[in-house]
């Protein structure tokens, strides 16, 4: 058994290292070099640590919800930012009231980034925190984004900005993590 372990051990070190060697280098041809040789990317720490957060928010996939819960069985939306965020080491605190002040203010939707907070309202039209999700990915394009978040109906789920449910109740976001680089 422990053998068994310790390979299982040595396969996540192996993968783990595979994809930081696969974030911070490309291909040289991208950058006018021979293709075998390869080039390093300026390395964004605060992309680093964001993909990190996303990558620990991921694992909860199909957690359950419940009103209150802290896990790690049963999450609600605000315990269960606050586990992913405690998983890079950020400390934020437990409700939805208290998290929309943590961080910076992050006034357009074009301005997000991995990481960010987004923070819903209780009702359409009421001006009253309710919920609260982690920004995946953002589309400029489309002025859209996708969270993950701890929701009633699905647990903890990734969810488009852009479906009507939401896109009535937004209210705000917050960015904890660094800006990244331009």
């Amino acid at each position: 058994m422990r053998i068994f372990a310790f390979e299982m051990a040595r396969i996540k070190l192996i993968y783990a290292l595979s994809l930081l060697i696969l974030t911070v280098s490309v291909p040289a041809r991208l950058y006018g070099q021979d293709s075998t040789s390869v080039a390093a990317v300026p390395v964004d720490s605060a992309v680093i640590k964001a993909d990190s957060l996303i990558r620990y928010a991921m694992k909860f996939i199909g957690t359950p919800y419940r009103l209150g819960a802290v896990g790690p069985k049963e999450y609600d939306c605000s315990s269960y930012v606050r586990k992913v965020y405690s998983g890079i080491g950020i400390d934020l605190p437990r409700y939805t009231w208290t998290q929309i002040k943590a961080g910076r203010e992050v006034s357009r939707i074009q301005d997000l980034q991995k990481g960010d907070l987004v923070f819903f309202g209780k009702k359409r039209g009421v001006r009253e925190i309710g919920h609260i999700g982690i920004v995946v990915n953002v589309d400029l394009e489309h002025s859209d984004f996708t969270f993950i978040h701890c929701g009633t109906a699905s647990g903890v789920s990734i969810q488009r900005f852009s479906h009507p449910y939401f896109l009535m109740r937004y209210m705000a976001a917050r960015r904890i993590l660094d800006d990244f680089q331009e």
